[in-house]
């Protein structure tokens, strides 16, 4: 223990430091002055409790936020989830009872004294009680409540003779007894313990930055995933006995039937989080061991809806813009499902929005809600799909019309139409790149001199993670890499420096904090219509939009990587299976294989011998050549390809040789 606090005694001017708490949040933006003076109405209306509690209660300041200042204020160290013990501490001195009533939990008991960590450090009476109860000095740590209570249902929350196999029997047999009882599960939804235990789950996920909460019935445990940066995460499942309440509360809370369980519903809810408003949206299915349950969270404030810091370069943003701005034609969004389409439509409309255009959105579902903007929710359950709800809206006078999703010839159709008559239509495609899109038109039937006469760019764009900023690496890329990749182009140093996450307390130990866009912007010109008009293939499309100056996604990202923002390992796992752009020899990552593509440059045949050559060279520099058998090596550059995840090994091997030189 560094810091030694069994001479704690918790202040005698309480007040006193609930006002330099409210102040301290105060200065860091953490919280308004309406937020306190709301909390002070609340109190003094007769709610009871500590205001570092009633305003993390209210919403208005988050439980990690609270326990942060306290420390501080305190001179307290922070204890957080991963300091927590995996065995209970002082089991036998200490009952659940006292633990939960207090939100105090034993860390760990050594020479020094017992480590305690404590959601309410102002409580006297908690703090003496627990120094009496076990007779040893106390080494007091601020915790965050939730976490705190999280730790002693995990530790202490077993009946009987305390076996982790009767605990779960218990809960089996409670889950059993009320599972078909409806009126019981309303009334356990009711229950405080499960209303805060649904409110941290939301809380908590909304203080991760988590886009997704997902609750999947076991058969011994209600598992808790929240989705971060794009990546599941598994965090502290609550007990499993409460699963069925748990799901019955959120039922009630978006307003669905309790009662149906064999059938999936869909709903949406609202909630203040920290005094702001944030929509949920919320998808229940039926599974083998209950009912699983998905939550989107729609926090508006967590979205930047801004052009600029989407990820758009500024060699893009201009082109980018002259698009937008055009008075009429068709723009379309293409990208696979959560690469971040709806966010750069949304986005672009919020560009265009002026008290002068009125804006009409086409929606399955609505994802947020925006100001000024008519937005209209498909249901195709009652036929009100794309198609039906595009015809009516072009009868309201709009001058900018945003289709979700164009699905079928029909709508494609009247798409094209709307963007004939003078209206500016935007829209998303599922295709792996900007030039397929134009090809999925043609295919679904549209006709090319309508196609031409209409559609004015096409974005193609992917997710990739950010690297933290606090602890990312640099390293100097070997020779090999540098030339295998063709990263010369987007640096100019003598040394090519790349960056690869390392993991610290600000990104939860892995190395990336949030996500950035990568982009391609096919703007249609004249040549590229000549090419639709002869019904030209995808890549030679992307061959003629490159050769007019087009930045791929591939050069975006690779961009971006040398800069620092990312890692070279998140641009080669989203573009997998698109063109790659390079300068000497063109180069495709089609069906997870890293080969020549002579379709994209007529030159690729000439410098075969030479990309074979590169590679060959960046397996042999690394300890790649241990692990790939010559023979694989050499179907590979006969024209076999080389899959990603082999050039992902081998980048990793490269790094690792780079570090250890």
């Amino acid at each position: 223990m560094t810091n030694s606090m069994s001479t704690y005694s918790p202040p005698n001017d309480v007040v006193a430091v609930e006002e330099a708490f409210a102040q301290r949040l105060i200065q860091r933006g953490q919280l308004t002055q309406q937020g306190l003076e709301r909390a002070t109405r609340v109190r003094g209306a007769g709610e009871a409790g500590r205001l570092p509690h009633l305003l993390s209660m209210l919403g208005l300041v988050s439980e990690r936020e609270v326990a942060q200042v306290l420390a501080e204020l305190l001179g307290l160290p922070l204890a957080l989830a991963r300091d927590f013990p995996t065995v209970a501490v002082l089991e036998d001195k200490v009952n659940r009872r006292f633990l939960s009533e207090f939100r105090i939990l034993p860390l760990a008991d050594d020479a020094d004294g017992v480590a305690v960590a404590v959601a309410d450090p102002l409580n006297r009476v908690s703090i003496d009680a627990m120094r009496l109860r076990i007779g040893r000095p106390i080494l007091l740590r601020v915790g965050i409540a939730s976490e705190i209570e999280g730790a002693i249902d995990r530790l202490h929350g077993r009946r009987g003779s305390g076996r982790a196999a009767d605990g779960r029997a218990a809960d089996s047999a409670t889950d059993d007894a009320f599972e078909h009882d409806i009126e019981r599960l309303k009334d356990l939804a009711s229950e405080a313990p499960v209303i805060r235990m649904v409110n941290q789950l939301i809380s908590r996920a909304i203080e991760s930055r988590a886009s997704d909460i997902h609750l999947e019935p076991f058969e011994d445990a209600l598992h808790v995933r929240y989705r971060i940066d794009g990546a599941l995460r598994e965090v502290e499942s609550p007990p499993n006995r409460y699963r069925a309440a748990i799901i019955s509360r959120i039922k009630i809370m978006a307003r669905l039937n309790i009662a149906e369980r064999r059938l999936p519903q869909d709903g949406r809810m609202k909630l203040a989080v920290r005094g702001t408003s944030v929509d949920f949206r919320i998808a229940i299915t039926p599974t083998l061991h209950g009912e699983s349950v998905v939550i989107r969270i729609l926090d508006r404030s967590s979205v930047a809806l801004d052009l600029a810091s989407l990820g758009l370069a500024d060699e893009d943003f201009g082109g980018y813009l002259g698009v937008l701005h055009r008075p009429h034609g068709i723009l379309l969004v293409t990208g696979p499902t959560g690469s971040g389409k709806t966010t750069t439509l949304y986005a672009s409309l919020l560009r265009l929005h002026a008290p002068e255009k009125k804006i009409v959105t086409i929606e399955d579902p609505i994802e947020y809600q925006l100001d000024g903007i008519n937005q209209i929710q498909v249901k195709p359950g009652i036929g009100l799909d794309f198609a039906n709800i595009l015809r009516s809206v072009l009868r309201h006078d709009p001058d900018i019309i945003m289709i979700g999703e164009i699905r079928d010839v029909e709508t494609a159709e009247i798409a094209v139409q709307a963007a004939l008559t003078g209206h500016l239509v935007l829209s998303t495609l599922h295709t792996n790149n900007a030039a397929s899109s134009i090809t999925r038109l043609l295919d679904m039937g549209v006709q090319d001199f309508l196609l031409t006469s209409t559609l004015s760019g096409t974005v193609a764009q992917r997710l990739v993670r950010r690297l933290c900023r606090h602890c990312r690496e640099s390293y100097v890329a070997m020779p090999e890499l540098v030339l295998q990749l063709g990263l010369r182009r987007y640096s100019n140093s003598p040394e090519i420096m790349l960056y690869r996450p390392k993991g610290c307390t600000e990104c939860h130990g892995t190395g990336f904090f949030g996500r950035i866009s990568i982009f391609e912007i096919l703007v249609v010109s004249d040549a590229i219509r000549r090419l639709i008009l002869q019904r030209a293939e995808s890549h030679e499309l992307e061959r003629a939009a490159v050769q007019e100056g087009m930045r791929t996604m591939y050069d975006d990202g690779m961009s971006k990587a040398a800069a620092g923002v990312t890692a070279i390992e998140e641009v080669l796992q989203v573009t997998r299976d698109v063109f790659i752009g390079d300068s000497n020899a063109g180069r495709c990552l089609q069906t997870g294989n890293f080969r020549i593509s002579p379709a994209v440059n007529p030159a690729a045949d000439s410098d075969r011998s030479s990309v074979a050559h590169n590679r060959r060279g960046l397996l042999r520099s690394t300890a790649a050549a241990a692990s790939i058998a010559s023979a694989k090596e050499s179907n590979a550059l006969e024209g076999g390809g080389t899959s990603v995840e082999e050039i992902l090994e081998t980048i990793e091997e490269a790094m690792l040789v780079a570090k250890n030189r």
